[in-house]
């Protein structure tokens, strides 16, 4: 091994002494993904083999870390100022994140800042905080109703199709009415068994919005909670969704995550994530309904994990390459086949079999593009939001008062409102 050694300095200086330029060591990328073993993880780490294998001059070092734990490193890294050069986060943290000055703004680097031209609305408004572009998605999400047509069709239920007609909330509460008569134990799951988290903030901020409320006023300057989230449409949605629960219709206890597949429920509130399953389970039984007009209009929710640059990245034009490389139709379509989410830009949606024209989830992208989809607020303070809301939620289901819940939700997120605006 000395001798090799040797032997390669010995060249190397021969070849300098000849007027040789050496070649240059790699440019360095690391890079954090919020997934551990999994499909997802090994489509990213053979997009980055390719990329690597296509650019000599950078090697990307990947690195999974375990989604429960990522805000956590991610936080301590930011602190110590050691974040890698690519990162993914969550949607609506982008806005934290970049208010914090720990990302690069992506239009500033070679070939990025065209990219948002071919996104899909929901990503590229994600990604952007006043006005500058700091994060791309690979791939969108989408909420939806699924449906036990046998179980349906026995209670004579009404199934709607498209986006054209969805229920009223007098129809799901007619069917959800109807199944319970029929002998289904639990006739709508909503994912309680994901236990508290962002899902609770997802999943039901829709409902709240589709009643005509919001989680803040986002028309104002600086946005408020008050008046909005705790504000007369706020508090009839939670009142309909504890009586859901009070009425059986709704299990939000933790467990019965598979109701839905094993038939004790007749309809899931729930994403795109779970076709795969669903349909090995159900078959031509499987039907996919558009979001409940609940209010004044539909709402559905959008957003997801996105790929920045960290503002102290020592190589931001080998990372535009990489973004580039990881935003190409190729690799967009590689990652949604693995992880079953929308495809985030145009040309991919397009070639996707899955939500095509003609695909069997074509519906979470006329959802999008018809704007029943909505983001959740582009705020540094989103992290409050989301906790705030969810310990609602979940008081409000296991019975406590609504408008009590929201108005403590409401103060303490303007709190931390007040303070993100507030000049350093």
């Amino acid at each position: 091994m000395k001798r090799r050694s040797l032997g390669r300095r010995m060249f190397g200086a021969a070849l300098a002494c000849a007027g040789v330029p050496a070649m240059a060591a790699p440019a360095v990328l690391s890079l954090w993904l919020h997934a551990g073993p999994g499909p997802e993880r090994e489509v990213v780490a053979e997009s980055l083999r390719r990329f690597n294998a296509a650019n000599p001059d950078v090697r990307v070092e990947l690195a999974s870390v375990p989604e429960g734990s990522y805000t956590e490193q991610i936080e301590a890294a930011a602190r110590l100022r050691k974040l890698p050069c690519v990162l993914d986060i969550d949607g609506p943290t982008v806005a934290y994140w970049a208010a914090g000055g720990h990302l690069m703004p992506l239009e500033t680097l070679p070939g990025l800042d065209g990219l948002r031209r071919g996104l899909l609305r929901t990503i590229a408004q994600q990604g952007s905080y006043h006005g500058r572009l700091y994060s791309l998605g690979q791939y969108d999400s989408g909420l939806a109703l699924w449906g036990n047509r046998k179980l349906l069709q026995k209670a004579g239920v009404r199934i709607p199709t498209g986006t054209r007609a969805p229920w009223t909330l007098e129809e799901l509460e007619s069917a959800l009415q109807a199944l319970k008569k029929a002998g289904v134990p639990h006739p709508m799951d909503m994912k309680f068994s994901y236990g508290i988290g962002e899902w609770f903030t997802y999943g039901f901020s829709p409902i709240v919005q589709s009643f005509g409320g919001d989680l803040v006023d986002r028309r104002s300057q600086p946005p408020r909670a008050t008046g909005t989230l705790n504000g007369p449409q706020a508090v009839r949605a939670m009142q309909v969704l504890q009586n859901w629960v009070r009425q059986g219709w709704v299990d939000a206890g933790e467990r019965g995550g598979d109701d839905f597949v094993k038939g004790r429920a007749g309809l899931s509130y729930v994403g795109h994530w779970v076709y795969r399953d669903y349909r090995e389970a159900l078959g031509n039984d499987l039907v996919l309904m558009p979001m409940p007009r609940f209010g004044t209009r539909p709402v559905t929710g959008a957003g997801s994990w996105s790929w920045a640059v960290s503002a102290g990245c020592p190589h931001p034009r080998a990372a535009a390459r990489l973004l580039q490389h990881l935003m190409s139709r190729e690799e967009v379509l590689r990652v949604t086949r693995a992880n079953g989410a929308v495809p985030a830009t145009l040309d991919a949606v397009l070639a996707s079999p899955d939500y095509g024209i003609d695909g069997p989830l074509r519906l979470y992208v006329d959802q999008i593009v018809e704007g029943t989809a909505r983001v959740r607020p582009e705020t540094p303070a989103y992290p409050v939001i989301t906790k705030a809301f969810a310990a609602a939620v979940r008081a409000v289901v296991d019975g406590a008062d609504p408008k009590t819940e929201l108005d403590r939700a409401a103060a303490q997120i303007d709190a931390a409102l007040a303070k993100s605006s507030s000049p350093p």
